[in-house]
């Protein structure tokens, strides 16, 4: 997981800044990268999140404060989260671990529209 992993992470938020579509306070690019604490967690390489990975969890939460916000960020992660590898079951564990209230679940089932 070194630099080829390094690399594709940086090729992936390069596409997402050079794409990125404002999210009320939060862009989807914004999201990822606050999010990569997270990714040792997410994918399954670690047993749970660490004080960072949480602190990122409540930061994006706190900033996605309208329903088109979280749309928006439910999009967002419904299209780069299998990606970037995250293990949909760990990624609704997330908030519940964190200690974080999200408005929405987090479900790959979800529908981001509704």
């Amino acid at each position: 997981m070194g630099l080829s992993w390094s690399l594709g992470i940086f090729g992936l938020i390069m596409i997402l800044v050079a794409k990125s579509k404002s999210v009320d306070a939060i862009t989807c690019q914004q999201a990822i990268t606050t999010l990569l604490p997270c990714q040792p967690f997410l994918t399954g390489t670690a047993p749970a999140p660490i004080v960072p990975c949480c602190l990122a969890v409540a930061k994006v939460n706190a900033a996605a404060t309208t329903t088109l916000a979280r749309r928006e960020l439910c999009r967002c992660f419904e299209k780069y989260a299998p990606a970037l590898g995250v293990m949909p079951e760990k990624a609704k564990q997330l908030p519940q671990l964190c200690g974080v209230s999200v408005p929405v679940p987090i479900d790959p089932s979800i529908n981001c529209d509704k």
